[in-house]
Parts: structure tokens; sequence; C-alpha cells
């Protein structure tokens, strides 16, 4: 028979999301499970480690490689548009998740790694890999774009982006974060964030392009290489996917539990640029604040929260994105296009 567990929360996925509402709900008094398929924190990273400086939290402060002061955003060859006053930092991401599973641990949190979902059932009962049950009367989805939890309650992530990433030694000291705009790259863009003497050097696409993703990095790396900007040699891969078609529904039942999604699970990334971390530290403080209010029997806001935090900024964002995208409709998108579609621009802002 596997050993059944009772808590007042399970927690899935310990990324930014997950540790911050393990924290929040534990420090409010729940009794919290939480649970990550992954053996380390933030191992591997999958993610550009490009944090805005909206975000203040003393994990970003530990986890600091380097400042950001700028944007330079080039289109299709030309010259780099700079973006002044850019600012944010460049982390160790997976210090900085393990420092927040250090806080929910530090506020009670039972934190478990290499330990996924197996199976939800219809009344939010939890099977886990080894074969222990969990019965919660509330459940945290923050297990990721394609989120199992999200898919249980009908909220499924269906647009998303493909990431191919590598890691490269800098040629010299560099403030900016690089952003590569191109007819080529349907559905993203490129980038280069340095930190310290490496960098961050990716691109991503729509996945029915995901082909060109290893040809498009190759000949972004290329080019570095030979503006002398970075070395030759490759020092680390990643990728993954990132979930760009906006909000979705963010909370949920099944039979008599409780079910909020908060950070990717919930759609809270940027559908134009990825970034995600900001949102999923803020959504899982704003769900484990909502736990607490479920297990007191009181109203919560949770849903109301999201929306007018981040409803207009995705909703934007979302907007260009897939009038860029309608673009190769007809043939390729223009520089006009995409200046349009991207952030550092004017346009961008306009009606």
């Amino acid at each position: 028979m596997s050993e059944l567990l009772q808590s007042d929360v399970l927690v899935v996925g310990l990324g930014p999301a997950g540790a911050s509402a393990a924290e929040a709900a534990a420090r409010a008094g729940a009794r919290v499970i939480g649970l990550d398929r992954k053996e380390q924190a933030g191992v591997p990273v999958q993610c550009a480690e490009f944090l805005p400086a909206m975000l203040s939290d003393d994990a970003a402060n530990c986890s600091l490689r380097q400042a950001i002061a700028a944007m330079q955003t080039s289109v299709e060859n030309a010259a780099p548009d700079l973006t002044a006053d850019f600012r944010g930092r460049m982390i160790d991401r997976a210090r900085f998740d393990a420092e927040l599973v250090a806080r929910a641990f530090a506020a009670g949190a039972d934190c478990r790694f290499g330990a996924s979902l197996a199976n939800l059932s219809a009344d939010g009962v939890a099977t886990l890999s080894d074969g222990t049950r969990v019965e919660a009367r509330v459940i945290v989805g923050a297990d990721g774009p394609r989120s199992r939890v999200g898919a249980a309650i009908g909220a499924i992530n269906r647009e998303l982006v493909e990431t191919r990433q590598i890691t490269v030694a800098l040629r010299a000291p560099h403030d900016a974060t690089d952003i590569f705009l191109s007819a080529e790259i349907v559905g993203g863009y490129g980038w280069l964030f340095p930190k310290g003497d490496v960098a961050n050097l990716g691109l991503g696409v729509a996945p029915e392009f995901r082909a060109r993703l290893k040809p498009l990095l190759d000949g972004l790396r290329a080019r570095l290489i030979a503006e002398g900007r970075i070395g030759e040699a490759i020092l680390g891969h990643t990728g993954g996917a990132i979930p760009v078609g906006g909000m979705n529904a963010a909370q949920g039942t099944l039979g008599d539990c409780a079910v909020l999604l908060a950070g990717d699970a919930a759609g809270l990334v940027n559908p134009v640029t990825g970034a995600g971390i900001p949102a999923a530290v803020i959504s899982g403080r704003l769900a484990g604040a909502a736990v607490a209010q479920i297990l007191s029997g009181k109203a919560h806001s949770y849903s109301e929260d999201l929306e007018d935090l981040f409803s207009a900024s995705l909703a934007r964002a979302l907007a260009r994105r897939r009038e860029l995208l309608a673009k190769f409709e007809c043939g390729k998108p223009d520089e006009r296009d995409l200046r349009r579609g991207w952030i550092a621009y004017p346009e961008y802002w306009a009606a």
C-alpha cells in the first residue's frame, strides 16, 4: 500500500513561483509539501538569467553576476540602436532558485527534489513518481509552461516558443543586453546577455520553425566571432519552452481541492520578450497569500490581483506578437514591422 500524506498545500514545481508560494503559505502557518522533478534547485538552468530592475529581492542580490545598464537592439544587420538606462541584473539562476527554496524550507515547507507528479486525480489526489499519494486542501501549480496541474483544470499554454542557448566567452567587458531581430527568426529573437567574462547567447523561434534553431544560432555565433566580440569555444548548452500566449485561467477546482496556478503555468510570461522571473516571484507570493485565505475559509482575490498587475502589459505584448506573426502569412515582416514588435521602439508603445 502506497504512503498517503496529508497536507494543507501541495506546491508542484519549486522554481521562483513555487518556492515563493511555498514560503508565503508556510509563513502563514500552512503545512506545505513542495516537490520538483529536478534533483537540485535550479539545475539545469533553462533561462537567459536577465532580471529587470523592477524586482528587488535578497535572492537576486545573492545571485548577482553583473549589473546591466542598457539595451542594444540590432534590426537585421544594421548598427544597434541603444536604449539607455535599461537597467537590470544578470543573475546566477541556479543560486537564485536555491536561495528561494532555502527561504521556503526555513519557513517550514517540506521541499522535496527528485519527486515528480505522476498523476493528479479528478478529486485532487496527487500521486508522486515514487508512488506516494498526497491529499491537500489546496494545490499550487508552478510546474512550468507545460503544467500538468494546469492541464488538470483545463488551463493549457497553447502558444510556445522553443529556445536554444549556449554559453560563450566575452572578448571584452559589456554592460548591455544585446537583442537581434530578423525576419529569419520567426516568432522570436536572438540575444547576447553578458555575465562577467562569459555571456548567454541564445535564440527562440515558434515551434514549427524549431529546425532552424541550430543553424540560426550558429550563424549568429559566427557573426559575433567575426566581430571579435566572443570566443569560439562553446562552454555550455541549454534550452526549453517559453509560454507566449498570454494569461491562463489562474484558478480552478478538483473535487473539493482548490487549485491555483502561478508563474509560467499561469501564462505570466511576456509574449514578446519572454521575461517571466518577476511575474513568477510576485504571483507565487500572491498564491501563498491566497492559500492562507482559502484555508481560513475567507474569500480571496488571486485572479483579480493577477489581472490588475499583468493583464495590460501581457495583452499589448500578445497583440504585437500576433501582428508580427501575421506578416509572415503574406511574405516577411520588414524593418518597420520588426521595430513595432519590440519593446525598445516607440512604435511598440503606440496605439
